[in-house]
Parts: C-alpha cells; sequence; structure tokens
C-alpha cells in the first residue's frame, strides 16, 4: 500500500540533494520523490515505511526529521505566494531578459 512520508532535510547544495537523490533512487519501495531545495523538504511516495525512509536519509549526514504538520505552513505558504503574484504584477514587465 502507498504512501506518503514527508521530512525536513538539512540541505544547503545541490550536492546535498543529490546523495539524497542517490539514497531514495536505491531504496527498495520508493514509487517517486521530491526534493525541495529551498524547503528543505523531501517528499517519498511509495511502499515504505517512514521510520525506515528516515533512516535511510539519515544515512546521508544530512539532519533529518519528520515534517511537522502541514496545517502549520500552509498559511505561511499562501501568503507568501499572494506577496509574490503581487510583486509581479508591478514589475512583470520590467524582468530582466537572458542574452542569447
Amino acid at each position: 500500500m502507498a504512501q506518503t512520508v514527508v521530512l525536513k532535510v538539512g540541505m544547503s547544495c545541490e550536492g546535498c540533494a543529490g546523495a539524497v537523490r542517490r539514497v531514495l533512487g536505491k531504496m527498495e519501495g520508493v514509487d517517486s520523490f521530491d526534493i525541495d531545495m529551498k524547503e528543505q523538504k523531501v517528499t517519498v511516495i511509495g511502499n515504505v515505511q517512514p521510520e525506515s525512509v528516515l533512516q535511510t536519509v539519515s544515512k546521508t549526514g544530512k539532519k533529518t526529521a519528520f515534517w511537522e504538520a502541514e496545517a502549520e505552513t500552509v498559511p505561511k505558504k499562501v501568503e507568501a505566494e499572494t506577496v509574490d503574484k503581487k510583486a509581479e504584477e508591478g514589475t512583470g514587465a520590467k524582468e530582466p531578459v537572458a542574452p542569447a
């Protein structure tokens, strides 16, 4: 039976995320996973036990813990998105264009 496990993992660079990718890619029962560097959040979906996922990711040497209740993070995230959308409306036409 597939379940979702969400972890907070201390990742400071792409190398850290790569280490997490490697261990999860080898872990039996993992169907998919998502790594959000900005939020330091790792979401794993599959036929896995939460404690096993925590132990596996901990082997990377990164500080790892279960993500706290989603209800605590949703209002902050929604507020941040609202602010970003307002900022984009005012500066959308002035965004720099990368040289070809």
